[in-house]
């Protein structure tokens, strides 16, 4: 296959290049008097963060001028401070502030991808553009971080799946079923779930954070990818109405999900103890393979004490560790779980490409 392929090819680009995450395998630390943050990025150097959420590309739009590679003090996400965090891969969002609506939308979402294309361009030491897993692990063995499209808003479709198939063509990867008529408190209407389908043709994951709980339950029923939870921690927890309920959370593992938790007080609380309790509560209720993280930086939301930007990555590592984390679980919840995830949307669109072409689908036939 050909994304497992991608893992194997030895390009000509590592020769003399010297790779920020260069440990390919990690011998347990087993000094007890080893520091905590030390052991944690021994870890991390190993299996390196994909964050699920970064706000980047809006946040860019504001500034006159930057340089990631050098550092970029306006923002909380820069090349050097990923590299310190072990970050290895980030999902940029393409959402739009509130108040452009209609047509508006689907502009403002290509010049959104428009911008991480220069953005990715101006920083080839340290970023590339991605699409599947392999392709986010060739680039880390080449010692770039990987930049996934998505999520993006379900307005930026319109009502129309031809746009749905553009968006997939310029690298769109995520999307969120939320704030349109066919992904609505009411659930997924029949348009939505062939929007649904033709994503999982496609290899488009849906992503459910701010989803109501009719979505959530109907996508889980149609989607034969894993869905993912770009922005929910556990709302047993927190009672954010982005935070998931356990019957949910349960219902999220037993479809093979993901659950993102993102580094926000308002969802997660003040300090790394709190997102550290969120990050064990969904790992009991949902399980190690169906938790992530979410860094959530630059999408202009507060952060916990010691997590203030993409660097502290270390610190909620050493916490979770010294809870008695495996290293294994951990591997899990900073790589493997997003791996899993986008491994499985490529599988699924190949198996559903013999079988089914294009949908021609519209609204007014479905919906009308």
């Amino acid at each position: 296959m050909a994304d497992l392929q991608d893992e194997l090819h030895t390009t000509s680009e590592l020769d003399g290049l010297p790779d920020p995450f260069e440990a390919r395998s990690y011998t347990p630390v087993s000094d007890p008097d080893t520091a905590p943050v030390e052991r944690a990025r021994a870890i991390l150097a190993a299996h390196p963060v994909a964050d699920g959420y970064s706000g980047l590309p809006w946040a860019l739009r504001h500034l006159p001028w930057y340089d990631l590679e050098m550092g970029e003090s306006s923002v909380d996400t820069d090349v050097p401070r990923l590299r310190e965090g072990h970050v290895g891969a980030l999902f940029w969002s393409l959402h739009l502030p509130e108040g452009i609506v209609g047509d508006r939308v689907v502009g403002a979402t290509l010049e959104q991808l428009d911008l991480v294309n220069i953005v990715v361009r101006a920083h080839p030491e340290g970023l590339r553009l991605v699409c599947t897993a392999g392709q986010a692990t060739d680039a880390r063995n080449c010692g770039r971080i990987s930049v996934l499209l998505g999520p993006a808003g379900a307005a930026a479709l319109g009502d129309c799946l031809g746009i749905l198939r553009a968006l997939y063509t310029l690298g769109l990867r995520v999307l969120t079923l939320s704030g349109v008529s066919w992904a609505s408190e009411a659930g997924l209407t029949r348009f939505g779930e062939e929007v649904v389908r033709e994503m999982n043709r496609l290899g488009v994951l849906a992503d459910l954070s701010g989803a109501s709980a009719d979505t959530v339950r109907r996508a889980l029923a149609v989607s034969r990818s894993p869905v993912l939870f770009t922005r929910s921690a556990a709302r047993a927890l927190r009672p954010h109405p982005a935070n998931l309920p356990d019957e949910l959370l349960a219902e999220v593992g037993a479809a093979k999900g993901l659950c993102m938790v993102p580094l926000t007080p308002e969802q997660t609380g003040p300090s790394v103890r709190d997102v550290a309790d969120h990050l064990d509560h969904v790992r009991e209720v949902a399980g190690p393979e169906c938790v992530g993280l979410s860094g959530t930086y630059d999408a202009g939301t507060a952060h916990p004490q010691d997590l203030g930007d993409a660097s502290c990555y270390p610190h909620l590592i050493a916490e979770l560790l010294g809870r008695g984390w495996s290293e294994p679980d951990i591997a899990l919840l900073t790589w493997g779980n997003v791996q899993r995830v986008l491994r499985s949307a490529d599988f699924t669109a190949r198996a559903a490409q013999q079988r089914r072409e294009p949908s021609t689908a519209k609204i007014a036939e479905l919906d009308g």
